[in-house]
């Protein structure tokens, strides 16, 4: 099977699995305790029953079951999410408010995070045994097991609070008033962007530090590598370019999956910086039971995981030639 039809037989696969996603999305907020109209339509809190009636209509909860799941399917995959139940603004619109905050927080950090990740992970397997191995295998699963609301209240008492290094939330300074030019509107997003990237960046990197040095203490073993080494090939493209190539498969399985789910958010950070992205999004829909919002984030997620995959999939025949698709 060639490349073409490869991606003709994943696409179909991929849908289906949208599908898939779309379906048990739906199932579970109708199998979760509770109304979420309770508090919107109930005749309690209304004047006639009546205008609770005419709020389950509008809402289209009146509907049989199969119509309404089958409108479901049909808005979320032509981008027509509907309507919040606590602001009443279109959720696309809502979205497109806070996307760009989120995927330049969680997108950095993932970046950053993949970055020194392997790059350590690479150095701590070359010197494996020594006090740098040893070290940065120790701080790597410690910041990984500290949870970030901690790191991120220390991050600001220190260097917010204290030393007023840092602001302590939100996304810039020019909210209201316009920057005088574009450089120095980055340089201000970059500067409240720092504590929180840094959070997520100290949180994730250890992962990939632990999981480079597995996949290269594996390869550096191989007998390719060893007569590399014999033959004088330099350390560095010893590493980076004969032992990295060929152990990064799992490295991008997991980095494609960080990426798929960066338009999660960071739920907890964004609460701790105040920092008005999809995590908060979400963890406001959470505690006002926003199923509308809440739907179409899981699916949002879904899709780019998926994707992500998909990616990662066509990447390894990129890094490894002996794959074949077939």
């Amino acid at each position: 099977m060639g490349l073409r039809a490869y991606i003709i037989k994943r696409s179909i696969y991929s849908f289906i699995l949208i599908l898939f996603v779309l379906i048990l999305n739906f199932v579970i907020f109708e199998l979760m305790p509770g109304n979420p109209m309770a508090m919107f339509a109930n005749p309690s809190r209304l004047k006639t029953a009546e205008q609770a009636q005419e709020m389950l209509r509008v809402w289209g909860l009146d509907r049989p079951l199969p119509e309404r799941i089958a409108k479901y399917i049909v808005n979320m995959l032509t981008g027509q999410f509907g309507i919040s139940y606590i602001s009443g603004n279109y959720i696309s619109a809502e979205i497109m408010e806070r996307i760009g905050n989120t995927l330049l927080l969680v997108g950095t950090a993932e970046a950053f995070s993949v970055l020194f990740g392997v790059i350590l992970g690479v150095m701590a397997a070359y010197k494996r045994g020594s006090i740098f191995d040893s070290g940065s295998v120790l701080l790597s699963i410690t910041t990984y097991s500290l949870p970030t609301f901690w790191m991120g209240m220390i991050l600001l008492l220190a260097f917010g609070f204290r030393l007023h290094w840092f602001p302590t939330g939100g996304t810039s300074s020019y909210i209201l008033t316009p920057a005088p030019n574009m450089f120095v509107y980055a340089v201000d997003r970059l500067w409240y962007l720092f504590l929180p990237a840094s959070v997520l960046t100290l949180f994730m990197y250890g992962n990939y530090l632990l999981l480079t040095r597995a996949t290269m203490l594996e390869t550096l073993t191989e007998d390719y590598i060893v007569t590399a080494k014999a033959k004088g090939v330099k350390g560095r493209t010893l590493l980076f370019k004969h032992a990295l190539k060929n152990a990064s498969l799992p490295i991008i399985t997991s980095a494609a999956i960080g990426f798929g789910f960066v338009l999660s958010g960071a739920i907890i950070t964004e609460q701790v910086f105040n920092y008005p992205g999809l995590g908060m999004w979400t963890w406001k829909a959470i505690d006002f039971v926003d199923y509308p919002v809440l739907h179409t984030i899981f699916y949002l997620v879904g899709v780019c995981v998926i994707l992500a995959n998909f990616i990662a999939d066509l990447i390894y025949g990129v890094i490894d030639p002996r794959i074949k698709y077939g």
